[in-house]
């Protein structure tokens, strides 16, 4: 059991695409064999505020589709609320519709358990993994916090003195990355004053404004302002340094033995029909292997871990029990 949570946890990050525009247009490239058409009419909701992880990968996903007409007139939009779970509810209400995909990934896994949701990811259809991304350890440019080192001393001291905020509610990656951090230092999880913001768009103000101490989240979240040098990266949690962070040091090469890995993927209503599923599987197959797409993983230093149909559903009823062990063990679940 610790082993496998260690490897959750470890592997604990969503995207978007396409649904056929229509039944006719589906037999026609199921018959014909015809790829060339863009697929229409596809809508990719994200469960939180735009500027957050999961939008960027959706928006990111939808123009690469876009840019190699892989689907055309993609429309992406926000619902945000409760973690993600109400754009899970609004999921699970959609049953059969095959047009629609929500654009997930372990925060929402957590939410769903830590918010008690009534909707849940086994009533989803499960369509695919694409990435992973490490998580970051960041603070404004002010901060007195020079060195990862700096900041755990200071926390160790007194934990609930130092809130640290992340763009996840309870059960989240950014919950459950300084929850991780805290027990490796020596924090006792229950004592950590987490702040939740829904979404990174949420987040980053209140890391610019010093509203909390320090943030935790995916790093490309805070690319732009790292590069704007309005925060500051002390550490990374992945097992090796970042190409798009050079100077970050991970926290294994700074003493703590921690790694940490967000993912993200996307699923659909439940019920719709397997020429739907395939259409939306064999899209982002396509978009997986597109230089167009490859280029965004470098840009945005994500770590392609393409996953899709049984082996993505697989792999999340494994997350699924694992995140609920964890949270079980905090109390939350």
């Amino acid at each position: 059991m610790r082993t496998r949570r260690a490897a959750v946890v470890s592997t604990l990050a969503a995207i978007s695409m396409l649904a056929v525009g229509a039944c006719g247009a589906t037999a026609e490239k199921e018959e014909t064999g015809k790829s060339d058409e863009p697929v229409t009419g596809l809508r990719i909701m994200v469960p939180n505020t735009p500027g957050g992880g999961y939008d960027t990968t959706a928006r990111t996903a939808a123009k690469v589709m876009e840019d190699t007409r892989i689907a055309s007139g993609i429309q992406v939009f926000n619902l945000p609320g409760a973690g993600g779970t109400v754009g899970l509810q609004r999921t699970v209400n959609e049953k059969g519709n095959g047009k629609l995909a929500m654009q997930m990934g372990l925060g929402v896994v957590g939410a769903a358990y830590a918010s008690k949701s009534k909707a849940t990811l086994s009533q989803t259809t499960p369509i695919a993994k694409l990435m992973e991304e490490a998580g970051a350890i960041v603070v404004p440019k002010n901060s007195p916090y020079k060195t990862i080192d700096d900041l755990v001393t200071a926390w160790k001291k007194n934990p609930k003195a130092i809130a640290v905020g992340g763009g996840s509610s309870l059960g989240g990656p950014d919950h459950l990355l300084p929850m991780q951090l805290a027990k490796t230092v020596g924090i006792d999880p229950k004592k950590v004053n987490y702040i939740g913001y829904d979404g990174g768009g949420e987040l980053l103000p209140a890391i610019l404004g010093n509203k909390i101490a320090f943030g935790a989240s995916g790093f490309g979240e805070f690319l732009d302002q790292i590069e704007a040098g309005q925060v500051r990266v002390l550490a990374v949690t992945s097992e090796k340094p970042i190409e798009a962070l050079k100077d970050a040091p991970t926290l294994k090469s700074s003493g703590i033995d921690m790694v940490f890995t967000n993912w993200r993927g996307i699923v659909a209503p439940p019920g719709i029909s397997d020429a739907d599923k395939k259409v939306w599987i064999d899209s982002l197959t396509a978009m997986h292997g597109s230089e167009e797409w490859k280029a965004e993983l470098t840009k945005h230093g994500w770590t392609d871990a393409f996953m899709a149909g049984d082996g993505f559903a697989t792999y999340l009823t494994e997350q699924d029990k694992a995140v609920a062990d964890i949270l079980t063990e905090l109390g939350l679940a």
